[in-house]
Order: structure tokens, then C-alpha cells, then sequence
């Protein structure tokens, strides 16, 4: 799996951006699917019906390789690519994002409608939540009961997640680890536990995990 940095999911996320009268309104979102990007792109357009422009871009895919953006009535070249060029510059994918412009009666020119609608852009993009999609190797680890407080307080000290917990004659445990933590996990458990334990791989999951 490869892990790419996106917008935290469930919220839309805004900014506002003025310049010689002209009003910018930046909305971001997390997509998955062109499907989803041109219904996000669509929304806006609805409820920003009165404005002069909705112009939007968006990127998908794990690699960033699905790639559009529309001027909407702007000089070509003007207004969605620097929206687009703005989202690669902070290396972000499965990301949409509309910057609405109300005209104030003052042209800006071509250069000053591209680092318009590119700082309105950066700006909505700073105040989303940015994530990094992370890969887990989920692992099923089964243990005696004597040996469960041992092995919790170990994997508190770790931070090693457990996403659900199984309490039937033994325990089983499914945990969420890094790669790298793997190997030195497995040796630790084997010394915690006198190697009385069953663990099983249950394959890899990309999980959100908030960028610093």
C-alpha cells in the first residue's frame, strides 16, 4: 500500500481571501472518486449560485495520478490550475477544493487572478485538517488470561493500538502495528509471555494518522 498525505474526511474546511474589492471563498474536501469530487464541485456552485465564478480542482488516487481543474468562465489557466498547483505543492491527493469568486468591479489581470485564486487555495488548504494515510499490519494475537495485564500495560507503553478485543476461553487481540515495529514486537512478546502465545497476520490497512 502506499501511504499519501489527504484532508481528514467528514467536514468541509474554508477560507476567505479579499483583494481590490473581489471576494474569494476557498472549500475544501476529501474525495475518493471523480464521482465524488464533481458532486462536492456541484455543491458549491448551488449554494454559491450569485457568485461571478466557482473554480475548482481536485486530485485522486494513492499516487495523485487522476488530476482536473476547471476555470469556470475565467481566463484559461487563471483560475483552476493554480487551485490544482497549489494542492500538489503540499503533496496532497484525494483532495477537492472550489475557490468562489464575487467580482468587485476591479480587474485583477491575469497574474493577479492567479495568485488570487493560488493563496485563496492555500489558505482553505491550511485551515483542513491534514492526514497521512499510514500502513498497519493487523496482526490476531491469542494468549491465556494470566498473561493479559502483562501484555495491555506493554502495548500502553508501545502505543501499539488494539482495535478490537475477543474475551472467550483465551483472548485475542487484533493490533495495529507499523512495519517496523513488527519484528522487535514479536521478540518482546516471545520474552513477556515465554512464547505462550498464537498470533496470526490478517493482511495490511491504511489508516489516517494526523500530520504534525
Amino acid at each position: 500500500m502506499v501511504n499519501f498525505k489527504t484532508i481528514a474526511g467528514g467536514e468541509i474546511f474554508g477560507a476567505n481571501y479579499e483583494i481590490n474589492k473581489s471576494r474569494f471563498l476557498a472549500h475544501v474536501m476529501h474525495v475518493e472518486s471523480e464521482e465524488a469530487a464533481r458532486d462536492f464541485v456541484q455543491m458549491i456552485r448551488k449554494k454559491y449560485f450569485d457568485a461571478t465564478h466557482n473554480c475548482s480542482a481536485w486530485i485522486l488516487g494513492e499516487r495523485g495520478d487522476k488530476q482536473k481543474s476547471n476555470d469556470d468562465g475565467e481566463p484559461g489557466g487563471t483560475a483552476g490550475n493554480p487551485i490544482l498547483e497549489t494542492i500538489k505543492k503540499q503533496e496532497l491527493t484525494n483532495c477537492a477544493v472550489v475557490v468562489t469568486r464575487y467580482f468587485g468591479g476591479i480587474k485583477l489581470g491575469a497574474g493577479g487572478l492567479i495568485r488570487a485564486y493560488g493563496h485563496t487555495a492555500a489558505l482553505g488548504l491550511d485551515s483542513s485538517r491534514v492526514v497521512r494515510m499510514t500502513t498497519f499490519q493487523k496482526f490476531s494475537l491469542t494468549l491465556e488470561y494470566n498473561f493479559l495485564a502483562t501484555v495491555e500495560n506493554y502495548l500502553r507503553q508501545k502505543k501499539i493500538s488494539v482495535a478490537n478485543t475477543d474475551y472467550a476461553d483465551v483472548v485475542t487481540l487484533e493490533l495495529l502495528l507499523l512495519p517496523q515495529q513488527t519484528e522487535n514486537f514479536l521478540t518482546e512478546l516471545n520474552d513477556l509471555t515465554a512464547a505462550n502465545f498464537l498470533i496470526e497476520p490478517l493482511g495490511e490497512i491504511l489508516i489516517p494518522v494526523a500530520c504534525e
